[in-house]
């Protein structure tokens, strides 16, 4: 029985056009590490570093881990001299960058109202980022006091979306079976993917990302409107009448 909702965060209960916020983001963090790495080769690796970690099959090493091994190794800067800039930057001018987004008073109300419902609530947020990035995300998101089950992020996980031992790890550190569970998320394939281990979908349409639409049916699919509709009509696992 489902009893289970995994949210994605970035351009599902947090709206936002990841092109528009990709430039503000490297507006902002490049002034601070120009003094140790040429613009350009800075860009080029950090995307390749993560690449490195949407890969990673290794569930020895942390998201985090595997980052700084292939940034540090490739770029050669010393952890000493980068790390700590990064650390400001995502604790500090980071939380400034709401602007970029565009929140919807829909995102808490969904998640709300799931919880009244009696079902746990994960955020399934892709851990490509620091915890203080995502509760800075989620601060935007005005979910950031609401009690989630678990929350993915950088430090704490081993695998990335779309990589199905995402969704296995989340389910190991949760306690639940796959038919517990429903990912919902805006992304035809890193949140649908989910479906292939057996948990239902939710395909969020506001900020949909298309690509690789898989060839599995997709369980559910609306707005965040819809999604919201569709929240209160599920099973009250605690008992009471949710308005």
């Amino acid at each position: 029985m489902l009893n289970t909702l995994l949210f994605d965060l970035d351009g599902t209960l947090l709206p936002m056009d990841n092109d528009h916020f990709t430039k503000g983001y490297f507006k902002h963090l490049i002034p601070r590490v120009m003094h140790l790495i040429d613009q350009d080769k800075f860009i080029k690796q950090l995307w390749a570093s993560t690449e490195a970690m949407v890969r990673s099959d290794d569930a020895s090493r942390t998201n985090e881990q595997v980052f700084k091994e292939d940034f540090l190794g490739k770029s050669g800067i010393r952890e000493e001299e980068i790390w700590p800039i990064l650390v400001d930057f995502y604790q500090g001018e980071f939380h400034q960058l709401s602007h970029l987004t565009s929140p919807t008073p829909l995102a808490r109300k969904a998640v709300e109202t799931a919880m009244e419902k009696g079902y746990s609530v994960v955020l399934a947020t892709n851990p490509l980022f620091p915890r203080a990035a995502i509760e800075a995300r989620m601060k935007w998101a005005n979910i950031e006091d609401l009690p989630f089950e678990l929350v993915t992020t950088l430090e704490e996980m081993h695998f990335c979306k779309p990589n199905l031992s995402y969704y296995k790890e989340i389910l190991q550190k949760i306690g639940r079976k796959p038919d517990e569970c429903m990912m919902i998320g805006n992304d035809g394939f890193e949140d649908m993917i989910a479906g292939k281990l057996g948990m239902q979908t939710y395909l969020v349409t506001d900020c949909l990302i298309e690509r690789n639409l898989l060839s599995d049916p997709i369980h559910q699919q609306g707005t965040m409107e819809n999604l919201l509709e569709f929240i209160k009509g599920l099973p009250d696992l605690k008992g009471a009448r949710v308005v």
